[in-house]
């Protein structure tokens, strides 16, 4: 019963502090309306040699509601009162320590965190030199294509943690608020250094198993145990029930693989379709996975293995199947965005794009089943197979491009073949980003005529390739948040302009000084970049007039 209240009065605690950082940001919003109509007027008066926009003022701003209104600071007091009276047992500093959150946008990285980022990354340079220079020096037999699905896997989960961190850290230092697209915990979620720690720390882990596997014979460990040790020792991270290792974070997805995992059945959030596209640049992890499971299901001794194509059959159709489900989870997703919201555009046309990926799928199958019965320059299915992968990939790197990342737009202005509006400093990202995504886009060429023609094996190919996917994701991830902050796509709130965190007197004291420059404020960043040619000063207009009837506006 004690614990129960403990708890309770805890909740009750963080409410109100929820409640108490609501009224400063509605404060904070009130006086910078009322500071916005002062500075307006006194560079229109300054700029046209009058005193009607100080009339103005005092006739209609200095009188209106928004601003002569004082509930808020009303409540401010009444709740701090409140918190220190009831809460803190009448202690003000413990109350007003606990009412004073951090901003939301500030994330104060621990020096610890920091240590521990640049010991475990060292760590893993180190060791992944040493796994190597090992392979380099072991002789084997065919048990490296074993190896390569074992461990695979693991290490491209990795490296797609790794390089979420470098996103969020980029989100977060050119404004693009992902916390609020993902709907995440504004003081509770993980910030780009516990990402990159995350990634490490588990690099680490993943070095020293292959290197166990490597030297299993010398340290008499069976070598096949070392990968299945690696999967469940991730998969126990992930899934266990206690209030450790950054629980929060790991139910939160969890709770969304759930509803991606269960579409169409769920309503789909930003963070829902967002996951699942990643997923559909992991699919050879759950290739691998699938090959994870099959092999130490059949494969009763640990110490060696004979057959390295039995779980790589495609005759029993499980293989397949295990490809398609995140272009069926994606394609399961946007039906359901059309029954939502009843738009065939974009809702039906992105799932006619995730509906190439199942040809492609049923085409390649087809040539492989067949392959025998058909010399390789008859065999129909291997034509429609590379037919259809043109066309899906045609399709998807439109979608890219011009969907996703809103580039191409007429009104790009001086941002040439990208929008009018962008947050990264630099175009030469976005040209890069282009380039980018279409040579990986058709990565498959290449993998396609040297494997085909034998001159790489296709477990090397793919080796190479699942990283390259997982960077051009990664590239991706950059670009479709930034269009999701910028241009509110999926009708999600989500607008460069407007800050969730409390704005404090230095940051105030910014603005004002801002809105004195001779410039004002400047909405995009066009800083760094030369004015269009053709550009003439738009001629001062009067911008009041005596006799008009202005309704009462916010900035």
């Amino acid at each position: 019963m004690a614990q129960k209240h403990t708890r309770k009065l805890h909740e009750l605690k963080l409410a109100f502090s929820e409640f108490y950082l609501s009224l400063i940001l509605l404060q904070n919003y009130q006086n910078l309306n009322f500071t916005g109509f002062r500075k307006i007027l006194k560079k229109h008066d300054k700029l046209l040699s009058t005193d009607r926009g100080a009339k103005w003022r005092e006739a209609m701003v200095d009188l209106a509601p928004f601003y002569t209104n004082k509930d808020i600071d009303r409540l401010i007091q009444e709740t701090e009162s409140l918190v220190t009276s009831d809460l803190e047992g009448g202690n003000r500093q413990k109350a007003m320590k606990r009412l004073r959150v951090p901003p939301l946008n500030e994330r104060r990285h621990s020096p610890w965190t920091t240590f521990k980022v640049g010991l475990f990354l060292g760590s893993f340079l180190v060791l992944i030199a040493a796994v190597v220079l090992s392979s380099c020096f072991r002789h084997g037999g065919d048990d490296w294509r074993i190896a390569f699905r074992l461990y695979r896997p693991m290490l491209l989960i990795i490296l797609n943690i790794f390089l979420l961190g470098i996103n969020v850290y980029g989100w977060r230092s050119s404004g693009v608020n992902h916390v609020l697209i993902f709907e995440l915990d504004p003081r509770n979620h993980l910030s780009d250094q516990h990402l990159i720690e995350m990634a490490t720390i588990f690099g680490v882990l993943w070095a020293l198993s292959v290197l166990s596997f490597l030297y299993s014979h010398t340290l008499s460990i069976p070598p096949y145990a070392n990968p299945l040790t690696l999967a469940i020792i991730m998969l126990v991270f992930l899934v266990n029930p206690t209030r450790t290792f950054r629980h929060d974070a790991r139910f939160w997805l969890l709770k969304r693989m759930g509803r991606i995992f269960a579409a169409p059945f769920f309503y789909v959030t930003f963070a829902d379709f967002w996951l699942a596209d990643q997923l559909n640049s992991l699919v050879p992890v759950l290739q691998d996975f699938q090959y994870l499971i099959c092999f130490y299901a059949y494969n009763v001794r640990w110490t060696e293995t004979n057959d390295v194509n039995k779980c790589t059959n495609r005759t029993y159709g499980i293989r397949p199947i295990v490809t398609c489900l995140p272009a069926w989870w994606r394609f399961a997703q946007c039906l359901r965005r059309y029954r939502d919201s009843r738009e065939a555009f974009p809702h039906l046309v992105n799932a006619g794009k995730y509906s190439t990926t199942f040809f492609v799928i049923l085409f390649s199958s087809l040539n492989s089943f067949y392959e025998h019965e058909y010399d390789k320059t008859y065999n129909p299915f291997f034509y429609l197979w590379i037919f259809s992968l043109l066309v899906s990939s045609c399709y998807a790197y439109f979608w890219d491009i011009k969907m996703d990342w809103g580039l191409f737009d007429k009104n790009a202005g001086e941002n040439k073949f990208l929008r009018e509006e962008v947050v990264y400093s630099s175009n030469g990202y976005y040209y890069f980003a282009v380039v980018e995504d279409l040579i990986l886009r058709f990565g498959w060429t290449l993998s396609v005529s040297l494997t085909e023609s034998g001159y790489i094996h296709s477990d090397l190919m793919v080796t190479i390739l699942a990283p390259l996917e997982v960077f051009r994701r990664f590239v991706w991830n950059f670009f479709r948040l930034e269009n999701e902050h910028l241009n509110n796509c999926g009708k999600f709130r989500a607008v460069r302009d407007i800050s969730v965190a409390p704005i404090d007197s230095s940051d105030q004291k910014v603005i004002i000084k801002m809105m004195d420059e001779v410039d004002g404020v400047l909405h995009r960043r066009k800083d760094k970049r030369k004015a269009p040619k053709g550009h003439k000063k738009q001629d001062t207009k009067l911008l009041l007039e005596s006799g008009g009837d202005v309704d009462s506006q916010t900035v």
